[in-house]
């Protein structure tokens, strides 16, 4: 059989041939999912998506009709797929429940400390030969408080690092996590974390609950120096109250891995066309701003996870079987 792969990149693509070698053929595309894009599918009983490929009513419709009835997307997140039409469609689509906690926790780490320590000014001055150490100042965690706003795998493995440093653990989640207790981390209403914490980073994932959790308000109750973090799903910050905020001057600084209108945006090359986005347009100017593309997940090892759990997703459907990984329960062919 062959699979159609929307959004492959290019360092995924001899992954993606390799693990499905000997079993099907894989066509792999660069281009991503969307009401365009849709039509390609049609032949292909089996698909596989990224996670910024649109699974809205209108493509789900044009994959169905179009012989598609499974779907394989290739991330955690499925806040994209619209489930209640693919389940009436009787479409089978299945996700990867897990991949390394760490890939994200680390490179949340890691803009939170180039950040702190403007490591990107920094390193743009120095190839000009620059190298004064104006406005280069930044400051111990040690000591400091760090606010985990999820506290699941991704959230633990941030807490872990945090406790490394020697910082004041607070964690907000609708449901504590032992191992973070277990490392001194106090469970505490949000708006006290959010007032208390020099360092704030986000690990929920996007529903209708916590859908902009960091407005105008929360950001309101924040410290004006406060590092704030977000490495899980770019919804979770109202972006223009928070351009506002640093329009103010406030926050130390800010580092963000996603963005809530990222579709269409991230994964491409748009430096010789421009954006029409004017938030993001006008957040990436700010010095204290470190935006990236929806890397955090991009490590060898995470990349391995999820197209092995990928894999399993096809032969788990070809063989009439349910895994933890399934969303729409549909197992007839």
């Amino acid at each position: 059989m062959e699979i159609l792969a929307f959004g492959v990149q290019s360092d995924e693509k001899p992954l993606l041939e390799k693990a499905f070698a000997g079993q099907h053929e894989v066509r792999c595309l660069d281009v991503f999912l969307t009401k365009d894009t849709a039509p390609i599918a049609a032949g292909y009983e089996i698909i596989s998506t990224s996670v910024n490929a649109d699974l809205g009513s209108s493509v789900l419709q044009t994959l169905a009709a179009g012989g598609t009835q499974m779907i394989a997307q290739r991330s955690t997140g499925f806040n994209n797929i619209d489930l209640d039409v693919a389940e009436r469609l009787a479409l089978r689509v299945a996700r990867v429940s897990y991949y390394s906690p760490y890939s994200v926790a680390e490179f949340a780490w890691t803009l939170a400390m180039a950040v702190n320590r403007r490591i990107i000014r920094a390193a743009s001055r120095t190839r000009d030969f620059d190298f004064r150490l104006d406005g280069l100042l930044g400051r111990d965690m040690h000591g400091r408080t760090a606010g985990v706003i999820g506290t699941g795998k991704i959230g633990e493995a941030f807490t872990r690092i945090a406790h490394g440093f020697g910082m004041k653990l607070l964690g907000w989640d609708v449901v504590e996590n032992p191992a973070c207790a277990g490392l001194g981390m106090e469970y505490v209403e949000k708006e006290q974390l959010l007032a208390e914490s020099d360092l704030i980073s986000l690990h929920v994932p996007l529903l209708p609950s916590t859908h902009h959790i960091i407005g105008k308000d929360a950001l309101a109750h924040m410290k004006d120096d406060v590092i704030l973090i977000n490495s899980s799903r770019g919804g979770l910050i109202d972006t223009r109250a928070l351009v506002a905020e640093l329009r103010a001057g406030r926050l130390l600084g800010v580092g963000l891995d996603v963005y809530e209108a990222e579709a269409g945006l991230f994964f491409l090359d748009k430096s010789l066309e421009g954006i029409d986005d004017d938030t993001l347009a006008r957040l990436v100017t700010f010095p204290n701003v470190v935006v990236t593309s929806h890397q955090a997940y991009y490590t060898q090892d995470a990349v391995d996870q999820i197209i092995d759990a990928t894999v399993r997703n096809v032969a788990d459907y070809l063989a009439g079987r349910r895994s933890d990984n399934v969303l729409v329960p549909v197992l007839s062919r």
